[in-house]
């Protein structure tokens, strides 16, 4: 069972009144073959750099060389998926996470997480933030009036509600459902690469853990599958975003390419994701958890890993709650 964990995403303002919220466990999985990545990622791990950090709250505006987007991101390799060759993020490489806001990333960041509605940061590796298992509380209008169908329904017909983030649920439990919300969803995913994005991140793999099991991990994968088929097809690589319990071959099978992991020093379960992918994580920390968490992090596998400290909301630089710190 994972631990429901605050996951971040683009935040809009929005309510649902009389929605129910269920709380459940999904037990199923699929079976698939050992994942190639263990084997040969088709890259070498390269040399360390030297990086400047932006120093703790400060801007990355202030560092004397973050307002030059044009900056060459490291040399990233490529793997050849079922849809052809996707470029991998640069391994280990500093990793920014805006999906709270675009601002002007720091000289020293090789990949940065936008929302999917913000342009992608000029010369470096970018990954397309997408709600792919959930609506969005802005977009509750358009699945109620035209995809009322695809959402996620008690028997007696109650929406099943994220109350955390008021957001529906997407119902991925029939392969004609999933079908039809991959049509959807696969459409953001081609705007993405239409924009210049290099890969996705589609959030809230973990949703079978909140649906009073009307979803399993078996039906969200087999979702995860079908989106990555989708990026693969438009030379996107894909991301396993948290969900700890995935194992090595349902990743392979779903065809994750690397994962985006928040808070697993805080859960103890950082070595989920670096038994998979290996240096091909991107952990992401938060203030609010306090800074011992980060610093764990950081002695314990930021050698090894992108870590990076973040307040709660990722904030565009400039608001006075952002935070941003790297190791």
């Amino acid at each position: 069972m994972s631990i429901k964990r605050m996951n971040r995403r683009r935040i809009a303002v929005a309510s649902a009144a009389g929605l129910v919220v269920l709380l459940g466990v999904g037990s199923f999985s699929v079976a698939s073959a050992a994942n190639p990545w263990k084997r040969d990622r088709g890259h070498s791990r390269p040399g360390p750099t030297a990086t400047t950090s932006p120093t703790a709250g400060a801007t990355p505006e202030d560092d004397e060389a973050a307002d030059d987007e044009t900056a060459t991101s490291a040399p990233s390799a490529t793997t050849t998926s079922a849809g052809g060759d996707v470029t991998l993020p640069p391994a280990d490489g500093q990793f920014d996470y805006q999906i709270g806001g675009a601002y002007t990333p720091a000289s020293s960041v090789k990949i940065v997480d936008r929302d999917r509605e913000a342009e992608p940061a000029a010369g470096k590796y970018n990954v397309c933030y997408v709600n792919a298992f959930q609506t969005q509380p802005g977009e509750a209008d358009f699945w109620t009036g035209s995809h009322d169908d695809l959402l996620l329904k008690t028997k007696s017909g109650d929406y099943v509600e994220d109350s955390e983030w008021g957001e529906f649920l997407l119902d991925t439990s029939t392969a004609a459902k999933r079908t039809a919300l991959a049509s959807i969803v696969g459409g953001w995913i081609d705007g993405c690469a239409t924009a210049g994005f290099d890969a996705i991140e589609p959030d809230n793999l973990d949703t079978y853990d909140r649906s009073g099991k009307l979803l399993t991990k078996a039906n969200n994968l087999a979702f995860a599958k079908l989106l990555a088929d989708r990026a693969h097809s438009k030379g996107l690589a894909i991301a396993q975003k948290n969900t700890s319990e995935i194992t090595e071959a349902e990743a392979t099978t779903a065809g994750f390419d690397f994962a985006v992991a928040e808070e697993c020093q805080v859960y103890s379960e950082c070595d989920s994701y670096t038994d998979i992918y290996d240096d091909l994580v991107y952990e992401v920390e938060y203030t609010d958890n306090g800074k011992s968490a980060y610093t764990k992090a950081c002695a314990a596998q930021g050698k090894d890993i992108s870590v990076i400290l973040r307040d709660r909301d990722v904030v565009p630089s400039g608001d006075k709650a952002y935070h941003y710190e790297n190791c």
